[in-house]
């Protein structure tokens, strides 16, 4: 049998590493004691925690961590066989993450949690290596929605399931304003039940009362902690999403953040924005496919929605033939007040693009799943180009209660 010798040195060095391990799972339990939740976000239910392999992705400020502390929380307590770990930790930051598991698997873990995962240089190939050693650990990670898992140096696409978290729905943001528990609304349902369900939510509140104040400020969760520097914390996400993730995750130049910043500044004062390709180009000293790859990267930032005709084939060498702000709430940072119109159309285009396909069609503003047609407008907004053309709709706003194929603007706020 082969013996083992540790220098002094060696020895020190193991007994050190495995002191600051235990001093994570300290930190581990101080975290998860601490923590506490004003709300609980429907997306918890949406993954399957049970594959080996998850990653949470969403844009700054969705909440991502809350919904992993959360369902530590409600499923396991105090559990040991659970560990959480955030790549932006300095106790953390001196273990690699494989040790880490190592360690987790020497204990008898099961769960290992890791947070802001694109912290971390080799994440993809260690994940991997995880993944590949240690059967009975299941990981969960998150990160930013730009870090695709076909970005690492490992193959992940076969091992890892991708979550995209959204930012609050106005049914969620009505539910946290005033304590309620009202359900997501199917589409289909919407579209065949709208006058009963619109009646059976009145009981309880009066969504309209809560729809301008979601469209300035209930797109991100971070407005609980105050809606007086809102608009200040979400300047500071974009700046960050820009200048560090962008630069860090997608290799951008950190001298074209600039152009970056006067993009979606044009974006703020013109969505719906259709572009003139050669006017935006000579505006931003950009060529043709700088500037398309980085309306990509823009989109892949939950910056921006973009939107193509029917028939389209998306490409990213291919112009968008609409571009939306991928939220009301980042209209205000630019501007105190926003036409209603561009409001209207970019609400239902961020809260469908959630879960439907949209398109542009040849009648009417949008198409959803290549069949159902929309118009968006006002509370007088009548059928016009898409008279007696069949699955069409509009979605009116200022309206309570609709009729026939004319269904409240808000209720599609329901459908996550």
């Amino acid at each position: 049998m082969k013996t083992t010798i540790f220098t002094f040195a060696q020895i020190i060095m193991i007994m050190s590493d495995v002191n600051i391990q235990d001093e994570i799972y300290k930190d581990h339990q101080r975290i998860i004691a601490e923590a506490n939740f004003a709300f609980r976000r429907f997306f918890i239910d949406e993954i399957d925690w049970n594959e080996r392999l998850n990653a949470i992705l969403g844009p700054r400020g969705v909440g991502k961590t809350s919904i992993m502390l959360q369902y530590i929380k409600e499923t396991f307590g105090n559990d040991e066989k659970v560990l959480y770990v955030s790549m932006d930790d300095l106790l953390v930051a001196q273990n690699s993450l494989l040790s880490i598991a190592e360690y987790h698997n020497l204990r008898g873990g099961t769960h290992l949690f890791i947070d802001e995962i694109h912290k971390y240089e080799n994440w993809s190939q260690e994940l991997k290596n995880i993944n590949d050693r240690y059967k009975k650990i299941k990981v969960t990670v998150s990160g930013s929605n730009m870090l695709g898992i076909n970005q690492g140096k490992a193959d992940l696409s076969r091992r890892m399931v991708e979550w995209q978290v959204p930012g609050l729905s106005l049914r969620e943001y009505i539910n946290i304003e005033i304590g309620l528990n009202l359900p997501v609304v199917s589409l289909q349902d919407i579209l065949h039940n709208h006058l009963d369900i619109c009646n059976e939510i009145l009981k309880s509140v009066t969504p309209t009362a809560y729809f301008q104040s979601y469209l300035q400020h209930g797109y991100y969760p971070f407005y609980l902690e105050g809606k007086k520097n809102y608009l200040k914390k979400l300047n500071n996400v974009l700046n960050t999403t820009l200048e560090v993730d962008m630069t860090r995750l997608l290799g951008v130049d950190i001298n074209k953040i600039s152009v970056l910043r006067k993009l979606v500044y044009i974006l703020t004062t013109q969505s719906p924005f259709k572009p003139n390709v050669s006017k935006l180009s000579q505006s931003l000293d950009l060529d043709r496919a700088t500037l398309y790859k980085y309306l990509h990267y823009l989109e892949d930032a939950s910056v921006v929605n973009m939107l193509w005709d029917k028939g389209k084939t998306y490409s990213l060498l291919s112009k968008p033939d609409k571009l939306y702000l991928h939220n009301c709430n980042l209209f205000y940072l630019s501007q105190s007040s926003v036409s209603i119109g561009t409001l209207r159309e970019s609400f239902f285009v961020s809260i469908m693009s959630y879960k439907y396909e949209l398109r542009l069609p040849p009648q009417g503003d949008f198409l959803i799943d290549d069949k159902y047609i929309f118009e968006v407008g006002g509370k007088t907004k009548g059928f016009g180009q898409i008279a007696n053309l069949p699955d069409s709709y509009v979605a009116a706003d200022d309206l309570l209660i609709g009729s026939g194929n004319t269904i409240p603007l808000w209720l599609f706020g329901f459908v996550y």
